[in-house]
This record gives structure tokens, C-alpha cells and sequence, in this order.
């Protein structure tokens, strides 16, 4: 199981080490072998998370996921996307994108930084509320229930989540734009491009997993229909799949902004970064589908838990980078603390069970 289930991230490790062995020599080995470490480090949470939503579509749709979607989390997020950034923010043609990336490395790295209030906005909002929405709704299962049952009947309030979030994006705005003033610094006007694109983040969140929802919830209509005459109920498919395939997307969109924007602490070079963290991202994909066919996240209860509370980490993390810098390596810790913790708290919860 294991080696069918990763053997294309092995795959894609040897032709991106290899092709940066090709590119630049063999020092290009070390960087593409330390963004990879960095994608999968700070992209564990990610693989929990896909997991829950992954084992509700059907064969099908995993395949997807597994083909589509790494060809898009890897050419579309780790090498376009960058690209498409510099091309918005500093009104260049893509054409003009592409070329500055490889032939002015230092001033493609410095429009891509300037870019990074907006994108931290926009993944911050769109994390958040994954985060407020789980944290918010009661569930049977508890991991922290003296943090958790409280904040469970505060979610009964209708649009909780939205007026939080919406909250914490106003005061994040209006402290880039307090502290930017302040110095006299040149992103003072940017407080209101960090005010639309965290409403941008929002409105892409209520959408996707809006519309993932409604077509979930007319599929279930139709299973318990089918469940009555005799017919079992199947894993999600057609347009409930598809905009679930979808807000998957968008969600490894959202995490992959730290990731993407850390990698130029290592490199400046659009190519490495590429086969870096296309390595990483394979690893995540495969990590996502091995917990689902290992049912790991029905062996271990908490690791939900503790991936949603890492999201809200991620969340944070990305919002105050907008004005303060941030540590890709604490944001990793962060992430792996929390989910080793819920792993170790499952595992005590199974011995306690069979005991």
C-alpha cells in the first residue's frame, strides 16, 4: 500500500532532483531537496485536512484529485501563479512576468514580496474561516472541550464565523495602515488593497464551500431516496464532487502562500522553486490519499482537531506577516506541534478504549 500510494511522489522526486542537477549543477540538488523538506513541512496540516473532505468522493474524483489536481498545485501554484502576481501587482504582461523571472531574479523576488500583504490577505481570511467554521459548529467528538463546548454554543449564533472574521480582517487592515503611516513607509496605501483581497479570501471561501454543500446536501436528498429502495448510498459524485474538487483546490491554494512565498528565503530562482516544491506538493497529495485509504483519521479521532487548530495558526501567521516577519520554521513547528499532539492524544484514547 505504501509504495503504491507514493511511488509517483518517488517518481517526481528523482526527474526534479535530476532536472536540477541539469539546470544549475549539483548545488541545485541541495536547494530542491531543502524546498521540498520545507513544502512538506509546512503542508502536513494541509494533508489531514484534504484527507476529511477527500474520502467523500468517490474513486473517481480521488484519481482527479491525484492527477489534475497535483498537475495544478504544482505548475499552476508553485510556478504560474508567482508569475501571474508580479504580472497584476506591478501591470507587466505575462510575457514581461516570465522574462524579469529569469533573467532579474532580484527585482522578480522583490515584486513578488511586495505582493505579499495581498496574497497573506486573501490565504489568511480564506484559512480562518475553515478554522472558525469547525471550531464553531458541535461536533460529538472533542478534543479540547474546555475551549471547545463553549465555543460550540457561540457557534449557534447565525454568521458567527463571517462577523469574526471580518473583525480580525478590519483590525489587520487598520494596523498596516496605523504602522505603515507611522514610519512613513510606502505600503500605506495598500491597507485598502489588504482590505479587499481578505474580502476577496471571504467571499471565495462562502462560495466554493457554499456551493460544495448545497450539491452535498442534494446528494445525500438523493442517497436517502436510493437507501429506501433498497439501494446503497455512494460517495460524492457529479457536481457535489466537482465543487468539492474544487474548494480542495482553492484550500491547497491557501496553504501553499507560505510555502511559496518562504522558498525565497532559499532561492530567487523560479525554476528550483518549481521542482522544490512540486516535489513537496507530490508528497502532501500522496500523504492525503494514503490517510484516506488507510482510514487514519477514523483510527485516530483527534488529528482533525489538531489540523484544524494548525490551519488557525496558519491563519494568524499570515495575517500579522503582512506587517511583521515571520519564521517559515516556526510556522512549521507550530503546525507539527499540534498535530503530533492530537496524534499522541488519539493514541491515548485508543488504549484507554481497548483497555
Amino acid at each position: 500500500m505504501l509504495w503504491k500510494t507514493f511511488r509517483w511522489a518517488f517518481a517526481v522526486t528523482a526527474v526534479g532532483l535530476v532536472g536540477g542537477v541539469l539546470y544549475d549543477g549539483w548545488t541545485a540538488l541541495g536547494i530542491v531537496a531543502v524546498l521540498a523538506v520545507l513544502e512538506i513541512s509546512l503542508s502536513f496540516d494541509n494533508a489531514v485536512i484534504n484527507a476529511g473532505i477527500l474520502k467523500k468522493l468517490n474513486a473517481f474524483w480521488q484519481r482527479i484529485f491525484l492527477t489534475v489536481g497535483i498537475l495544478i498545485a504544482v505548475f499552476g501554484m508553485r510556478l504560474l501563479f508567482p508569475v501571474v502576481i508580479v504580472s497584476v501587482s506591478a501591470r507587466l504582461a505575462p510575457h514581461e512576468a516570465v522574462r524579469l523571472a529569469l533573467t532579474d531574479k532580484e527585482r522578480y523576488q522583490e515584486l513578488v514580496t511586495d505582493a505579499h500583504p495581498s496574497i497573506a490577505a486573501f490565504g489568511g481570511m480564506f484559512l480562518l474561516m475553515i478554522f472558525l467554521d469547525f471550531i464553531l459548529e458541535e461536533r460529538e467528538t472533542k478534543w479540547l472541550g474546555r475551549v471547545e463546548r463553549p465555543l460550540a454554543r457561540l457557534g449557534r449564533i447565525d454568521m458567527l464565523s463571517v462577523c469574526v472574521a471580518l473583525v480580525v480582517l478590519l483590525a489587520t487592515a487598520m494596523t498596516f495602515a496605523t504602522q505603515a503611516h507611522q514610519h512613513g513607509g510606502h505600503h500605506a496605501d495598500k491597507a485598502q488593497t489588504v482590505l479587499v483581497s481578505g474580502v476577496a479570501g471571504l467571499v471565495t471561501y462562502l462560495v466554493v464551500h457554499g456551493l460544495s454543500g448545497f450539491f452535498e446536501a442534494r446528494l445525500a436528498g438523493d442517497e436517502r431516496g436510493e437507501a429506501t429502495s433498497g439501494r446503497p448510498g455512494l460517495a460524492l459524485a457529479g457536481r457535489a464532487a466537482f465543487f468539492t474538487f474544487l474548494y480542495l483546490e482553492v484550500l491547497d491554494a491557501s496553504f501553499s502562500f507560505d510555502g511559496v512565498i518562504g522558498a525565497f528565503a532559499v532561492t530567487n530562482d523560479i525554476v528550483l522553486m518549481a521542482l522544490g516544491l512540486g516535489i513537496g506538493a507530490m508528497y502532501v497529495r500522496s500523504l492525503t490519499v494514503y490517510l484516506v485509504r488507510q482510514g487514519t483519521l477514523d483510527d485516530y479521532v483527534y488529528l482533525e482537531h489538531g489540523a484544524h487548530y494548525a490551519i488557525g495558526a496558519l491563519a494568524a501567521v499570515l495575517l500579522v506577516s503582512i506587517r511583521y516577519a515571520v519564521n517559515d520554521v516556526v510556522t512549521g513547528l507550530i503546525g507539527v506541534t499540534l498535530i503530533g499532539a492530537a496524534f499522541w492524544s488519539s493514541v491515548r484514547l485508543n488504549r484507554a478504549t481497548a483497555g
